[in-house]
């Protein structure tokens, strides 16, 4: 087995409410993992931790093997992340967006640009702040999308889009693996890994309460007698926790 892009070890993250323990887990090559856990439970923090957008208090972080302290910038050209929505320049054209953006990576692939403009309906000479929500995350998706990362790092990345456009993003997923790449996405709509995820990582409290491939996850919480599938799954566990809060 080649060695997993992501490597997460003892992450660790305090807040004065909050905090994430011990956080561990590791993403393969060429695999979609689906990132779940209820609003509040630390998704984005760890996400955020990870890239260093935020400093996390404790905690070893290794993409391809680098550390992310000493490697940063190289680490960053080859990894994509989206964050929901585009939410900067708002008023500037997405022409002028892109042309700043693809002077940052060296790997930029312009061929691969046009092709999910086009996939995605997007018109170069609107500005973010006409485009939808569902539109404004797909132009998000675009640009992370155009530089040939080999892991891409997304926070809710299907919210705000219909159904069809769920689809046809989950459908990209599915090419990127094909081609090597893997994607580590949180998310709510759990339907959406049982259509492509090969492994998951369940995040409860600030707590990892599973990280393993989807299938065998499954079948062990069959054995124990919870759920069907990964939403009865989540049901039950977060069930559990808000009746021993009651208790």
């Amino acid at each position: 087995m080649s060695d997993p892009v992501l490597e997460v070890k003892g992450l660790c993250k305090e807040y004065p409410k909050f905090r994430l323990e011990n956080v561990s887990f590791s993403v393969p090559r060429a695999c979609i993992m689906g990132f779940i856990g209820r609003n509040g439970a630390g998704k984005t923090t760890t996400l955020k931790s990870i890239l260093n957008l935020v400093h996390a208090s404790a905690g070893e972080i290794r993409y391809f093997g680098l550390d992310l302290h000493e490697s940063e910038e190289e680490i960053k050209r080859r990894i994509g992340y989206a964050g929901g929505a585009v939410d900067y320049y708002k008023r500037k054209k997405i022409r002028d967006i892109v042309a700043v953006t693809r002077s940052f990576y060296p790997n930029w692939d312009e061929n691969a640009y046009r092709k999910y403009m086009t996939a995605f309906d997007l018109d170069e000479s609107k500005t973010p702040s006409q485009l939808s929500e569902g539109m404004k995350v797909k132009l998000n998706l675009c640009l992370s999308l155009s530089h040939r990362a080999e892991l891409l790092i997304l926070d809710e990345p299907t919210s705000g889009l219909d159904p069809v456009s769920r689809d046809e993003l989950l459908d990209i997923f599915d090419v990127l693996r094909g081609n090597g790449v893997s994607v580590l996405f949180s998310t709510h709509i759990t339907s959406d890994l049982d259509k492509c995820a090969d492994s998951i990582t369940y995040i409860k409290n600030g707590r990892i309460l599973a990280s393993e491939p989807m299938e065998s996850y499954i079948a062990s919480c069959r054995e124990n007698g919870i759920g069907g599938n990964l939403e009865e799954i989540m049901l039950h566990y977060e069930k559990e926790d808000y009746h021993e809060k009651l208790a």
